[in-house]
């Protein structure tokens, strides 16, 4: 099985080919995505590396966490599963609806 792992504290200029050669120390590389600006097209300075394997995965990250690349310390761990964004509904916040109570008085007669 495969483990996607999380790669911050990436220097501004990385590619995607050096993330993999990075890696590929370590194990067979199966994907290495850079996150961009969607608007500039800038690194943002993290991305995502999936290895085939799960042992030679946990080796890369435990080998790699905290280490110098390109004069920026990385942070590696394993990827977590992407939330869901909100479209705006539940947003926490202000609520409404049943909170019970009276609405915006506190008491006593009008």
């Amino acid at each position: 099985m495969s483990k996607r792992i999380y790669v911050g504290g990436l220097p501004f200029k990385t590619t995607e080919e050096e993330m993999n050669t990075l890696f590929a120390t370590y194990g067979q590389v199966t994907s290495a995505k850079l996150i961009t600006d969607r608007d500039s097209g800038q690194s943002r300075g993290f991305g995502f590396v999936e290895m085939a394997n799960d042992a030679e995965a946990v080796t890369a990250m435990e080998k790699l966490n905290g280490s110098d690349f390109g004069g920026r310390k990385l942070t590696i761990n394993e990827a977590r599963p992407m939330e869901a964004r909100s479209t705006g509904g539940d947003r926490g916040g202000r609520g409404g609806g049943d909170r019970g109570g009276r609405g915006g008085y506190g008491g006593g007669k009008w």
